[in-house]
């Protein structure tokens, strides 16, 4: 039952992540531009983020959380760029102590995560304007 939530949001992510995609997609072709160009300009990607966490059977588990930062302002994202060793060092903290809080067979909260990665996020680059993007939050 598990595997099949987890089909059903993994199907859902995708194909909400492929609606959102379109408007950036028809914005780029309407200017003459790379679609490429047009998505990336405000998107900074930070990766996975992984934390251990103990599975259904006992056995050691994974946490794998997706990240990246939508970031408009130009000073800010520069400064978030610059930031990235800092803000990913502070995402695996937060990622690592909350896999390891996570009961067996518990689901994680992206709620939770997200918030925890935002406060971080405003914190590190000192004001807030970088929204935190979470992908795929899976348990493996």
């Amino acid at each position: 039952m598990i595997d099949d939530l987890r089909q059903m949001d993994r199907r859902l992510f995708l194909s909400l992540a492929a609606l959102a995609a379109v408007p950036a997609v028809a914005q780029a072709s309407s200017k003459g531009g790379d679609a490429k160009t047009a998505t990336n300009s405000t998107y900074l990607a930070l990766g996975n983020l992984l934390g251990t966490t103990t599975r259904v059977d006992g056995r050691r588990g994974v946490l794998s959380v997706d990240v990246g930062l939508d970031v408009p302002d130009a000073a800010l994202r520069k400064r978030a760029e610059q930031s990235v060793p800092r803000l990913r060092a502070a995402y695996v903290q937060i990622v690592q102590s909350y896999a390891s809080g996570l009961t067996t067979g518990q689901l994680p909260s992206p709620d939770y995560i997200g918030q925890a990665l935002q406060r971080q996020t405003d914190a590190i680059l000192g004001k807030p304007g970088a929204r935190v993007l979470l992908g795929a939050i899976i348990v493996n």
